[in-house]
C-alpha cells in the first residue's frame, strides 16, 4: 500500500514539477537560446534517464544495493575533489560545483546524495557492533566529503549532508553525547565558513534586511518575495506570471517555487506543503514497518533529503531563511538533481516494498505451512 502511494505521490510530484519548469523557464529560454523550450526539453531527457536508474532501484533487492552504496560513495568523493583541481572543475556565479563533461555539467554533490543516504544507514546501523577503529575511519571519510563540498563553496548542500548524516546517526540510536559535540562542531564550522566568505556575509546580512540594498545584495530575495505575494489567493494562472519575466534570478532553479507561488497563489502552496506533509508521513510509516534497522534508516534519510530541501528551498523562496543555492528537488531544472531525486525515491519505494513483503511473509499460517511443505515432501 505504502509503496503504490509513494510511486503515485512522486509521479505526482515529477508531473507538476515538469510544468512549472516549462513556464518558468520559457520565456529566459527564448531570450538566451532563441528556443523557449530549451530548458524543457533537456529536463524532459534527464527525467528519462533518472527514470531508468529509478526502474532499476525498484526492482533490485535493498541489501544487494547496500553492497553498492561504498563504491559509489568514493567515485562521487573522487569527482568532488576533482572539481577542486584548477582546470578541471567548472565556475559558475564564484563557485566551481560542477564536472564539464563536453555539453553536459554534473553536479557530484547533487549526485552524492542517494549514496550518501544508503553508506550512512549501512555504517551507523552497525555502530555497535564497529570497532573504535573502524568508526573514526569512516567518520574521518564524511567529514573529507562534507569539507570537500564546504571549500567548493557549498555552505547549503554542506550543511543538508550533515543534517542528513546527524539524523541518520540520532534515529541510530547513537549517544546524545556524541551527537551534541557532532551539531556544535557543526555550527562553529559553519560560522567559520560564513566569516571567512564575503558572500556568505552578505547573504545573511540581506536575509535580515534585503531593503537595506534592494538593488545589489537584497534584489534576489525582494523579487522573490514580490513573486510570491503577487499570487494572492489563487494565482495569476498558468504562464502568466510577471517576475518570470527577467525580474527573478534564476526563476528556472533556486528561485522555482517563487514562480509556483505566483501562479498557482496561496492554495497552490497549501497543496505543494499537504504534499510533502503527505510523502513524510508515508515515509514515516515505512520506516516504522520496515524489520531491519538499515532499512529504516535508508526511509528516514531519503524523507529527510527529499522533504528537508524542499522545505529549505521553500524557506528562502518566501524569506524565512537565507538565500541558498539548494534546488527545489523534482521541480527545479537540473541533470544531477534529477538523477538524485529519483533515485532516492526508488530507494524509499524499495524499502516500502520489502517491508510490505516481509508482513505478508510473518501472517501466514504456521500450521498451513507445515502442512504444505508435507505435501511437497517425497514420500518414504
Amino acid at each position: 500500500m505504502e509503496a503504490r502511494l509513494l510511486r503515485w505521490l512522486t509521479f505526482l510530484w515529477l508531473s507538476v514539477g515538469l510544468v512549472v519548469v516549462f513556464s518558468a523557464s520559457y520565456p529566459i529560454a527564448n531570450i538566451e537560446h532563441e528556443d523557449g523550450l530549451y530548458y524543457f526539453k533537456r529536463q524532459v531527457i534527464w527525467m528519462f534517464v533518472g527514470m531508468v536508474g529509478f526502474n532499476i532501484i525498484v526492482r533490485t533487492p535493498i541489501p544487494t544495493i547496500l553492497k553498492s552504496a561504498r563504491i559509489g560513495l568514493f567515485s562521487i568523493l573522487g569527482l568532488l575533489i576533482l572539481t577542486l583541481v584548477p582546470g578541471l572543475g567548472t565556475t559558475i556565479n564564484g563557485a566551481t560545483r560542477w564536472i564539464s563533461l563536453g555539453p553536459l555539467l554534473l553536479q557530484p554533490s547533487e549526485l552524492l546524495k542517494p549514496f550518501l543516504v544508503l553508506q550512512s544507514a549501512c555504517f551507523f546501523s552497525q555502530w555497535y557492533r564497529l570497532t573504535w577503529k573502524t568508526r573514526l575511519i569512516w567518520l574521518g571519510i564524511f567529514s573529507l566529503i562534507l569539507l570537500t563540498i564546504l571549500i567548493q563553496p557549498n555552505l547549503s548542500t554542506t550543511a543538508l549532508c550533515g543534517m542528513t548524516l546527524w539524523l541518520i546517526a540520532l534515529a541510530a540510536g547513537l549517544p546524545l553525547l556524541y551527537l551534541g559535540g557532532t551539531a556544535l562542531g557543526g555550527i562553529l564550522l559553519a560560522t567559520i565558513s560564513i566569516s571567512l566568505n564575503e558572500y556568505q556575509k552578505l547573504r545573511v546580512l540581506s536575509f535580515m534586511n534585503p531593503w537595506a540594498d534592494p538593488m545589489n545584495d537584497g534584489y534576489q530575495l525582494i523579487q522573490s518575495l514580490l513573486a510570491v505575494g503577487s499570487g494572492g489567493v489563487w494565482g495569476t494562472g498558468l504562464g502568466l506570471s510577471q517576475q518570470k519575466l527577467f525580474y527573478l534570478p534564476i526563476q528556472y532553479s533556486d528561485f522555482i517555487f517563487a514562480v509556483y507561488a505566483e501562479e498557482f497563489g496561496f492554495i497552490g502552496g497549501i497543496l505543494l506543503l499537504l504534499l510533502l506533509g503527505a510523502y513524510s508521513t508515508i515515509s514515516l510509516r515505512v520506516a516504522l514497518n520496515a524489520h531491519r534497522i538499515e532499512h529504516q534508516l535508508v526511509a528516514i534519510g531519503v524523507m529527510v533529503v527529499m522533504v528537508g530541501q524542499s522545505i529549505l528551498n521553500i524557506g528562502v523562496a518566501t524569506g524565512t531563511l537565507p538565500t541558498t543555492g539548494l534546488p527545489l528537488p523534482l521541480f527545479s531544472y537540473g541533470g544531477s538533481s534529477m538523477i538524485a531525486s529519483l533515485a532516492l525515491a526508488a530507494l524509499l519505494i524499495r524499502v516500502a516494498r520489502e517491508s510490505n513483503t516481509a508482513e505478508v511473509v510473518s501472517l501466514k499460517n504456521p500450521r498451513l505451512e507445515t502442512r504444505r511443505r508435507k505435501s511437497l515432501s517425497p514420500k518414504n
